[in-house]
C-alpha cells in the first residue's frame, strides 16, 4: 500500500471512514457515479489532483475518482477547514494525502506543491490555488495537464483573468457556473451550513438580531434568506446596484458597510474580496458584535486590524476569540475568520454536495474526451451534464416532471404567426 502522506494523526482513520460512510449513504447521485466508474474505469492510467475544503464529503469525492481508476493526490483548499479524520481515512487507503487542520501558510504551500509533484493529468480545484501554482511554480509540469475543474466563484474569476491575459494553458470547466452548483450549493448549502455553524458555535438566538450580510451573490442570498427565516432583521451591503435592488425587493435593508457597522450585531462576509470589514468598521461597531466569514479566503475580515485595535484578546468559547477595545467594547470573531461553515461546522449538507461533487466527477470525465476541442479556455459546465445531475436528483427524491409533446416542441420552435 502507498504510504505517501502528511496528515496530523493517521490513527483518526476509523473515525474518518465512519463519517465518510454516513455521507455516502446520503449522496445517491455520486453513489451511482461511483458504481459506474468502478465498472468502466474512465480514469485508468490518469493522475488526478484535488484541492477542495477537505472534509468527509470531499473525501468521498476522492474515493469516487479513485474508483474510476485514477491515482489521486489531495490536499485541502484552506487549512482552517481541513478535517484531520477525513485526511487520515484517505491516507490509510493509499491515496496521496497532504493536509492537516491549522497548517501554517508555509506548510499549506508545501502541501500544494506535494500534490502537484505527482504530475496530475486532471486538476479539481477550489479557489484556484492548484491552477495558479501549476502556472507559476511548476510550469515544467504543464504539458501533463489535460484540464481542470473549478469549484468556486473566486477560482473561476482567477481563471477568467488568466484567460483574458492569454496565460491559461489548459481547459478549465467552471463547475461553480453550473446551475446545479450556484443555485443550490451556494444558496441553500451555504445558507444552511453558515447558520448551523454560527448557531452551534455561539449558542445564541438569531431571532430579533440585526444581521448584516456583506455581498449579495448566490452565497449572500442564501445567508440572508436563512437569517430572515430565523427571525433576524437583515441588512445587505453591496457594490453592485442590480444586486442591491434585488436585495431591497426581497425585503432587506440595503446600506453601506459604514452605516451598517453602527448597528449590526452579527456580520457575515460573503463578498469574495479583501477587507470588507476593516479597521474603521471595527471602531464603529457596538459592544458584543460577532464577525464571521463565509467567503473562500479569510482576508474578507481584516483580522490584523482587529488584533492591532484590541488591548486584550481572550478565547470566549471554542472557535470564538474575543477582542477588547480600548473603550471596553468586545468584538467576537468566529473561527479566526476562516470559512465559518467548515472551520466552525460540518460544511454543506451531504445532499447538497451530492449535486456539486457529481458535477465535479462528470466534468472531470468530460475533460478526458473533449479537452482538445475546448483548448486553453474557461468554459461553463456542459448543459447535458447540468441537466443530467438535476434529473438524477429528482429521481433520488422520487419526483417526476412533465415532457413536451411533439406539438409543443413545434410551437416553441416556430416563428411564423
Amino acid at each position: 500500500m502507498n504510504m505517501d502522506y502528511d496528515v496530523k494523526d493517521i490513527s483518526l482513520a476509523p473515525i474518518g471512514k465512519r463519517n465518510i460512510e454516513w455521507v455516502r449513504k446520503h449522496m445517491p447521485i455520486l453513489r451511482g457515479i461511483e458504481e459506474r466508474f468502478r465498472k468502466e474505469k474512465p480514469f485508468a492510467g490518469k493522475r488526478v489532483a484535488i484541492s477542495i475544503h477537505f472534509e468527509v464529503k470531499t473525501a468521498y469525492l476522492a474515493q469516487v475518482i479513485a474508483a474510476g481508476g485514477a491515482e489521486v493526490s489531495i490536499t485541502g483548499s484552506n487549512p482552517l477547514s481541513t478535517q484531520d479524520e477525513a485526511a487520515a481515512a484517505l491516507a490509510s487507503e493509499g491515496l496521496h494525502v497532504f493536509a492537516h487542520r491549522g497548517a501554517s501558510a508555509e506548510t499549506y504551500l508545501k502541501h500544494i506543491d506535494q500534490v502537484l509533484l505527482h504530475k496530475p493529468h486532471i486538476i479539481i480545484d477550489d479557489g484556484g490555488d492548484l491552477v495558479n501554482r501549476m502556472h507559476t511554480a511548476h510550469q515544467d509540469l504543464l504539458p501533463n495537464v489535460i484540464g481542470a475543474c473549478e469549484e468556486t466563484t473566486t477560482g473561476v474569476l482567477r481563471a477568467k483573468a488568466m484567460e483574458r491575459e492569454a496565460l491559461l494553458r489548459f481547459p478549465l470547466i467552471a463547475v461553480n457556473s453550473a446551475y446545479c452548483k450556484h443555485l443550490f450549493d451556494n444558496r441553500y448549502g451555504t445558507g444552511q451550513s453558515v447558520w448551523d455553524a454560527i448557531n452551534s458555535t455561539t449558542n445564541l438566538i438569531v431571532a430579533g438580531k440585526q444581521v448584516v450580510v456583506i455581498g449579495y451573490g448566490w452565497c449572500g442570498k442564501g445567508i440572508a434568506m436563512r437569517a430572515k427565516a430565523l427571525g433576524a432583521m437583515v441588512t445587505v451591503c453591496e457594490i453592485d446596484p442590480i444586486k442591491a435592488v434585488e436585495a431591497a425587493m426581497e425585503g432587506f435593508a440595503v446600506k453601506t458597510m459604514d452605516e451598517a457597522a453602527l448597528y449590526g450585531e452579527i456580520f457575515v462576509t460573503a463578498a469574495g474580496c479583501r477587507d470588507v470589514i476593516d479597521a474603521k468598521h471595527i471602531k464603529a461597531m457596538r459592544d458584543g458584535a460577532i464577525l464571521a466569514n463565509a467567503g473562500h479566503f479569510n482576508v474578507e475580515i481584516n483580522v490584523e486590524a482587529l488584533e492591532n485595535l484590541a488591548v486584550e484578546q481572550r478565547e470566549q468559547r471554542n472557535n470564538i476569540m474575543g477582542y477588547r477595545m480600548s473603550d471596553g467594547r468586545w468584538i467576537y470573531l468566529i473561527a479566526h475568520a476562516g470559512l465559518v461553515n467548515i472551520a466552525a461546522g460540518n460544511g454543506h449538507p451531504a445532499e447538497i454536495m451530492d449535486l456539486s461533487f457529481s458535477l465535479q466527477a462528470l466534468s472531470a470525465e468530460y475533460l478526458l474526451d473533449h479537452h482538445r476541442e475546448i483548448g486553453p479556455h474557461a468554459i461553463k459546465v456542459p448543459d447535458e451534464i447540468d441537466t443530467l445531475v438535476a434529473r438524477l436528483k429528482l429521481e433520488a427524491w422520487g419526483y417526476s416532471i412533465d415532457t413536451l409533446s411533439a406539438e409543443q416542441h413545434a410551437y416553441l420552435s416556430a416563428w411564423r404567426l
